[in-house]
């Protein structure tokens, strides 16, 4: 398996721009996501990696190979589809077997090494099935072996459990990261599903409007948005927002919401004018007492949480709170927040104010 180097690569169509200039490393055996809503970019930076297009400007490395302009099969890459992309009218056995065949491998070896994927996938018993009568959950085991047979140096996926019922899809993720763990395996993984990108990936590349947003673990695109758009897209619920004027020293630990000083991290950089005050609701401390004060609007019951909405000065705010809580709508609660988890956002531009991000956010220039 390999190293993957994406150095600053654009891609147009005419006058459309898919990807602006994106730079990110994917290390040797990493399961790496690609995440954003649809139309981001992220398929276009996957396709651009296998060489199913080709970047109008930048470099793409592959083990320290430029591959940039090479065509798929000099890459040694293997892309698993959606769709699943297998042929119907051979049975399991010989979709599994065609890639090798086509790269003139004996034929006992081609048998044993078709017996030891189909082992690794549980699909065994279905060799000699035809593929047009197997579930969705075998079909898709069918594409994960026809990549895996060929030991390539990387894998793409092209959002491979989209097609899956959601039930079927949370187990068929569980059962992808633990392949990918046996195998140490280097692999790319396209998904608009933030949960998916979560549960699954070592890091996460989060895009927007052809752009890269943050690039992390997903412990850091949590805990540390780079940019609003992050703090929204990841997290459910979202992170809240509260609007406010002010001006943010450096080495501030507060700042004033509506008259009241509200607890925040140290900031490593100042701003002022229009900020957004941004904290997740699992961050909000509600209590019968305080000066910064809510009005329930409404509860959301979870089983062993529960979503409270209330209305604040600053703008609507969601807590998430223990479901043995009771509040009632139009109750007024005081609000806290735990200041080390609070980002603070300049409104323009949508950039958190830390500047020890600076190193994981790109330019959206």
């Amino acid at each position: 398996m390999a190293q993957i180097r994406i150095n600053n690569i654009r891609k147009d169509f005419g006058d459309f721009t898919a990807v602006k200039e994106s730079s990110f490393t994917i290390e040797d055996g990493e399961f790496f996501m690609l995440l954003g809503p649809s139309g981001c970019g992220k398929t276009t930076t996957l396709r651009m990696i296998a060489g199913l297009e080709l970047p109008t400007s930048g470099e793409i490395y592959l083990d320290g190979e430029e591959i940039s302009q090479k065509p798929p099969s000099q890459r040694d890459i293997a892309f698993v589809f959606q769709m699943f992309a297998l042929y119907p009218h051979m049975n399991v056995r010989k979709n599994l077997s065609y890639p090798l065949v086509s790269q003139g491998m004996a034929r006992r070896d081609v048998k044993a090494k078709v017996e030891e994927v189909a082992g690794i996938l549980g699909i065994t018993d279905i060799l000699n099935r035809p593929v047009g009568g197997l579930s969705g959950g075998d079909r898709q085991r069918v594409a994960l072996g026809r990549a895996i047979v060929r030991d390539p140096k990387a894998f793409m996926m092209d959002e491979p459990l989209g097609a899956l019922d959601a039930e079927f899809r949370e187990h068929m993720a569980e059962e992808l990261r633990a392949l990918h763990d046996r195998m140490g395996a280097t692999t790319v993984y396209v998904t608009h599903d933030q949960l998916e990108a979560m549960q699954m990936g070592d890091k996460i590349v989060v895009m927007n409007n052809a752009v890269v947003e943050q690039f992390g673990t997903p412990q850091e695109i949590y805990d540390k948005p780079a940019t609003m758009f992050v703090a929204d897209f990841i997290g459910s619920p979202s992170m809240n927002f509260l609007s406010f004027e002010g001006t943010v020293a450096e080495g501030a630990t507060s700042v004033d919401m509506h008259g009241q000083a509200i607890g925040v991290p140290r900031q490593m950089q100042g701003d002022s004018g229009k900020l957004v005050f941004g904290v997740r609701p699992e961050h909000v401390i509600l209590s019968d007492a305080g000066d910064y004060r809510g009005e329930v609007k409404a509860t959301e019951y979870l089983g062993t949480t529960q979503i409270i909405t209330l209305d604040t000065p600053n703008g609507e705010l969601k807590a998430r709170t223990g479901s043995d809580r009771i509040v009632k709508t139009g109750e007024r609660l005081g609000i806290g927040f735990e200041a080390p988890k609070v980002t603070l956002f300049n409104e323009g531009s949508g950039q958190a104010l830390r500047s020890e991000l600076n190193n994981k956010v790109l330019s959206h220039g």
